[in-house]
């Protein structure tokens, strides 16, 4: 049996998907493609009059090392929270420019990048990576507020504890945008 021109390219196009659904290289290519989405989209701010205010600061979070953080702490702070975990490529083609914020920011702004993964893995993860960022995990439900069936989700919060930003998937977040709106944030 001969094969066609068609039925060897067509061979080739299956073989990608395959490679692109099911594999490590799959993976790294969503992760290439999400990067290239993440630097044209920039996390807008919720429009103020949809603005929902946090009414239970109840979030019990437990850091790598063990750490407790309770949500209530952060009350009166400006709060980045981002859920991620280390299997999402949207969440890990955005970690990069979370990093690049966290430098400027992590002595103004409160982080808080809880992953939803196993430990071992987030550690070597971040191990591998290089990247030093407050990780946590949950130890109780999320706020109402902030409860989304699908990651990345981030929320930026103000010092009242409204949700100034809730963006769903990768976004950059170093971005001039967010600078600024941090910046007013940390101002009022």
């Amino acid at each position: 049996m001969k094969l066609t021109k068609e039925q060897i390219s067509n061979g080739i196009w299956i073989l990608a998907i395959v490679l692109i659904l099911f594999t490590p290289v799959g993976f790294h290519v969503r992760v290439w493609v999400n990067k290239l989405v993440a630097t044209v989209i920039s996390a807008d701010a919720v429009d103020e009059e949809e603005q929902v205010t946090v009414k239970d600061y109840d979030w019990n979070l437990i850091g790598l090392e063990g750490n407790p953080l309770n949500l209530k702490s952060l009350k009166g702070e400006v709060v980045l929270i981002n859920v991620w975990a280390t299997w999402c490529p949207p969440c890990v083609a955005e970690l990069p420019r979370f990093v690049e914020l966290y430098a400027d920011y992590g002595d103004k702004v409160t982080f808080a990048f809880v992953a939803n993964d196993d430990r071992k893995k987030v550690e070597t993860f971040l191990g591998k990576k290089g990247y030093r960022l407050p990780v946590y995990f949950q130890a109780s439900p999320a706020p109402v507020e902030m409860q989304s069936s699908s990651i990345p989700v981030t929320f930026i919060l103000s010092k009242e504890g409204k949700i100034v930003v809730n963006k769903t998937g990768a976004a950059n977040w170093n971005s001039d945008y967010v600078r600024n709106l941090l910046d007013q944030l940390l101002a009022e």
